[in-house]
C-alpha cells in the first residue's frame, strides 16, 4: 500500500514509519523540519534498509498541500501526525498554534475527501481535560482542554467528524495517545527535544546523564497515593503498532461508523514518583531531583480504558514501563555520544 506519513520525521512518526517500511508498504513522509531534521530520515533509512519518498513541504500552505497531492497519486492511507505540540509554547503563541495545526488539517481534508483517502489523525487524551473518572474510556466527557494545543486537537477532532457526516465514503480514526515514552529498540532515533525539553521523560534522562542539574516534580500533594500526578506512560513502539492496526482496520472497512475514536494507553497509571523510580531500578542511574509547587494547567490523574482498542483494533500494549524507560536512557546515552562526537 502508499501510505502517506506527515510529521514523519517527528519523533511518533518516524517510528510509524520505520514500521511500514518494514512491513513493505511504499511510505511517502512529508515534513518541513520545524521540528524535527533531515539526520532522521537517514536513521529511519538506516534501520529499515529502505528508502522511503520524502517531500520537503509545509502543510499549513495550501499550495504545498496542493502540490503533494499533484504528485502522489493512488494514496491509499494518511497518517497526520504534522502538528506544534509544546502545551507552554501553544499558551504563548496561541495563533501559531491554532494556524499550523487547523489550517494544515483542513487543506489535508479537501483533498482527501475528493479520493476517499481514509486517515488517521494524531489526537491526545488532552481532549479530556480533567476526567471526571479514571481510567478514561472513549464515551467520557470533553472537558475544557488548559492550553491552544489541546483547544486544537478537539477542534480537529470535531472538524474531522463532521467531515465524515457529510462525506459517507471518506473513513476516519481518531487516535487520543495517552503519554507516548522510550525509543526504538536499536537505539538509532527516539525523541529530540528542541532545547529545554517540555516531556517529563527526556528531561529525567537529560538529568541523569548531566545535561540538567535538576528534575522539578511540579506537585507533592496531591490527592494521590504518594502526592504526585498520576499519567500512563505508553512505549513509543506500541503506539507505532497501534497505527498500523488503525490502517488495516480501514483498509478491511471493519467500521461501525465512518468516523472511530480509539484510547491508546496502557491502562494503568503511574505517578511521577513511580516513573522517577522505575527508571533508577531500571537503569542503576540515579536522578537528582526535588519536590516543588504545582504546575498551572497539570491534571492530578489521567489513564486510559484501552478495552475499546483492545477488542476491535485488535492491539494492546506489549511493553513495560521499565522497558520504555530503559529503551529512553539507551537513546539518550546514543543521543549525547553523537553530540559529543560531532562537536569534537
Amino acid at each position: 500500500m502508499k501510505v502517506v506519513v506527515t510529521g514523519g520525521l517527528g519523533y511518533i512518526g518516524s517510528h510509524v514509519a520505520i514500521l511500514l517500511l518494514e512491513l513493505g508498504h511504499d511510505v511517502i513522509i512529508v515534513d518541513n523540519f520545524s521540528n524535527s531534521s533531515p539526520a532522521v530520515l537517514k536513521r529511519i533509512e538506516s534501520i529499515t534498509k529502505k528508502n522511503p519518498t520524502f517531500e520537503a513541504l509545509d502543510l499549513k500552505k495550501q499550495i504545498d498541500v496542493k502540490t503533494l497531492f499533484s504528485i502522489h497519486k493512488h494514496i491509499d492511507g494518511i497518517i497526520h501526525f504534522a502538528a506544534l505540540k509544546a502545551v507552554g509554547e501553544s499558551v504563548e503563541q496561541p495563533l501559531r498554534y491554532y494556524e499550523n495545526n487547523l489550517h494544515s488539517l483542513i487543506y489535508l481534508l479537501e483533498e482527501v475527501v475528493l479520493q476517499s483517502i481514509p486517515l488517521i489523525f494524531s489526537s491526545s487524551c488532552t481532549v479530556y481535560g480533567e476526567p471526571d473518572a479514571v481510567p478514561i474510556a472513549e464515551s467520557a466527557p470533553l472537558k475544557a482542554t488548559i492550553s491552544p494545543y489541546g483547544a486544537t486537537k478537539q477542534m480537529a477532532e470535531t472538524i474531522i467528524q463532521d467531515v465524515c457526516v457529510a462525506n459517507p465514503t471518506f473513513n476516519a480514526v481518531l487516535l487520543r495517545y495517552f503519554n507516548p515514552i522510550g525509543a526504538h529498540p536499536s537505539a538509532q532515533i527516539g525523541e529530540i527535544p528542541q532545547g529545554v525539553p517540555a516531556n517529563l521523560v527526556p528531561y529525567l534522562t537529560q538529568t541523569a546523564i548531566g545535561k540538567r542539574e535538576q528534575l522539578k516534580v511540579f506537585g507533592a500533594d496531591y490527592p494521590t497515593p504518594d502526592g504526585s500526578c498520576i499519567r500512563d506512560y505508553i512505549h513509543v513502539m506500541d503506539l507505532a503498532q497501534a497505527h498500523i492496526n488503525s490502517l488495516e482496520f480501514l483498509w478491511n472497512k471493519k467500521q461501525e461508523t465512518n468516523c472511530e475514536v480509539f484510547n491508546i494507553g496502557t491502562g494503568k497509571g503511574y505517578s511521577v514518583l513511580e516513573l522517577i523510580k522505575t527508571f533508577q531500578e531500571a537503569t542503576g542511574q540515579q536522578v537528582n531531583y526535588s519536590l516543588t509547587e504545582r504546575r498551572p494547567g497539570d491534571i492530578m490523574q489521567a489513564y486510559a480504558n484501552p478495552q475499546k482498542a483492545e477488542a476491535i483494533l485488535g492491539w494492546k500494549a506489549q511493553y513495560s514501563l521499565a522497558e520504555a524507560l530503559s529503551s529512553a536512557w539507551e537513546w539518550e546515552k546514543r543521543w549525547q555520544q553523537e553530540q559529543s562526537s560531532n562537536n569534537e
